[in-house]
């Protein structure tokens, strides 16, 4: 109620009666119908426990955070739930900035007892060590901008927070089980044989907070009072279900008194408003949750490929390998000189292999081969022919030795009876 009466000053006389008068009529300033909600916009930021909630003109941010502590005295097995609330000056000029006021305090204790009051969240399942240790969930809650109804868009900002919150997974380990190993998001475990993943939170049920508000004596009620409505009206009441119809709290500010009658159709309405509400969050928890899914795909499929690229890199390499050994044959190199068909018989009857075509010696002078050498380089460039009349060319296996063999080169010749004259 502090929050509502500084705005007060900010109303005109004619402006708070235009309210009224509108109200009578079932006419709200915005257009909407007296048990109607304005629009309502879920977003999650890439992290887990992260939510943004736009009821409006009412813009609210959670966070979620976990820590191991030690238990309470009274509670040994279960963990723990807090609720904080940030106003910041930006959002309202009626905040005040590091200092925690009456509005603040109240809307933390009114989401703090929907969640645990209903046991929403499993306590239990947040034990490490019975006695020893257990997670603590801390839930802050930031207002960016105040267009009204805060405790509805921060409860709902509350529990999209915690259906994307993940813990971290843990182990025992150590002389009798007391030593708690927190393992990193997406540590691979050889014991297990799969990628460790964090562990979400065990939410039973969503309790939804509604707020009503009264104006006048004659019990007007309308549902998400805007920020210029609270500064009229004259109290309020907010109301927690859950989807089953269970009621999880109640409270009632404001001085108007309200009937039992008009308290009941105020408790139908928001079940049903309950029911609307948790099937926005949990659509968009699962769209959260797919998305979540395919970024993890990819970036696992990324790997992978990165993986199987050297692979790739090895088969390309051994092809260039093939096509240049094939490159190297004698036959992909060089080309078969023409002989003549003449020599090429007188050969072939002193051959009973294959020849394969070789260089001419290197000629250290300009003079011409004799006859001799041009029949020993013939015979080397011959074609062989194979029993089925195809001609190739292959390494020679077996070949008698001839007179053309024993008769040597012109230049050998040459040098040796040039140095037999200067010898003599």
């Amino acid at each position: 109620m502090e929050q509502r009466l500084a705005n007060t000053w900010k109303m005109t006389v004619n402006e708070k009666k235009f309210i009224e008068t509108a109200l009578v009529a079932d006419i709200r300033v915005d257009g909407r119908r007296p048990f109607d909600y304005r629009r309502l916009t879920i977003k999650f930021g890439r992290e887990d426990g992260s939510s943004e909630v736009q009821l409006g003109q009412t813009h609210v941010m959670g966070f979620v955070t976990s820590e191991l502590v030690q238990p309470y005295r009274d509670r040994q097995n279960e963990g723990s739930l807090s609720i904080f609330t940030e106003f910041s000056p930006m959002a309202d000029p009626s905040f005040e900035a590091g200092r925690a006021g009456e509005s603040a305090v109240e809307l933390a204790r009114i989401i703090d007892r929907g969640l645990r009051e209903s046991r929403a969240v499993d306590m239990e399942s947040l034990c490490v060590i019975a006695g020893k240790l257990v997670w603590a969930i801390r839930v802050d809650l930031h207002i960016l901008d105040n267009g009204g109804n805060l405790v509805d868009a921060a409860n709902i900002a509350a529990l999209a927070a915690l259906s994307t919150f993940r813990r971290p997974e843990f182990t025992l380990g150590g002389e009798g089980g007391q030593e708690v190993i927190i393992h990193p998001p997406e540590e691979y475990s050889e014991v297990l044989d799969k990628v460790r993943e964090p562990l979400p939170l065990v939410i039973h049920h969503f309790p939804i907070a509604v707020t009503f508000g009264f104006f006048g004596d004659d019990n007007i009620v309308v549902i998400d009072p805007t920020h210029k409505e609270e500064t009229v009206m004259g109290g309020r009441m907010i109301a927690t279900l859950n989807t089953n119809g269970d009621i999880c709290a109640i409270q009632k500010a404001g001085r108007v008194a309200v009937m039992h009658t008009v308290i009941m159709q105020c408790l139908r309405i928001a079940s049903v408003k309950a029911g609307d509400i948790t099937s926005k969050i949990k659509n968009a928890v699962e769209s959260y949750n797919t998305e979540r899914a395919l970024r993890k795909i990819k970036r696992h499929s990324s790997a992978a490929l990165d993986v199987h690229k050297p692979v790739v890199d090895w088969e390309t390499q051994n092809q260039s390998v093939d096509q240049k050994r094939m490159s190297d044959l004698p036959g992909h190199q060089e080309r078969l000189k023409p002989i003549s068909k003449e020599s090429g018989v007188s050969q072939s009857n002193n051959m009973e292999g294959v020849l394969t075509p070789n260089k001419a010696p290197e000629e250290s002078t300009d003079e011409k081969p004799s006859g001799t050498e041009s029949d020993q380089l013939n015979a080397d460039i011959m074609p062989a022919h194979s029993p089925d009349g195809a001609v190739g060319t292959v390494v020679e296996t077996n070949r008698k030795n001839t007179l053309a063999d024993a008769v040597k080169p012109k230049h050998k010749r040459k040098k040796k009876s040039s140095s037999n004259i200067d010898a003599s």
